[in-house]
């Protein structure tokens, strides 16, 4: 099976209440699936980590950063998918991002966007864990509690 290579940036947006935000979508290629996710997606041609990342942000809730303020990836991983009837294989960096909260804005969505993202939710850790839905990526609670815990220990020094 051959795999189509990808780069992409994701970001984990936790609110002043410890909740992440997650969006909604599947895949047109088979519509009665859906799962839970990140913002993020795709770099484009030339374009670093970070700003990948702050462009998806801005595109899939309307929050405008500067790259600079996504500070360094917090996790890195590999993870191959079908989607669109293309076998992926996609090399993902995360960058965790606070706010103290923030009104999801959808108006920034491209036509492929539109078609396939929903809903957005803010989740605890305890929901994600509850929860029997899909929801990616596979290990996001332990993710979400150690960068919490990190990002907790740089704000104490």
């Amino acid at each position: 099976m051959t795999h189509i290579d990808r780069r992409a940036a994701r970001v984990l947006l936790v609110d002043a209440t410890q909740r992440v935000l997650l969006l909604h979508g599947g895949d047109p290629a088979r519509p009665g699936q859906r799962w839970w996710f990140t913002p993020g997606g795709g770099l484009d041609e030339g374009e670093t980590h970070a700003q990948g990342a702050a462009r998806e942000l801005f595109e899939e809730t309307g929050l405008r950063l500067h790259p600079a303020e996504l500070g360094e990836p917090v996790h890195h991983e590999v993870t191959e998918f079908s989607y669109d009837h293309r076998q992926y294989r996609q090399d993902q960096h995360f960058f965790l991002h606070r706010v103290p909260a923030w009104e999801v804005d959808f108006a920034g969505f491209d036509a492929h966007e539109r078609r396939t993202i929903t809903e957005h939710r803010w989740w605890t850790i305890a929901e994600i864990d509850a929860s029997d839905e899909e929801i990616y990526p596979l290990d996001l609670t332990s993710l979400l509690r150690r960068c919490l815990a990190e990002s907790e220990s740089l704000r104490s020094h």
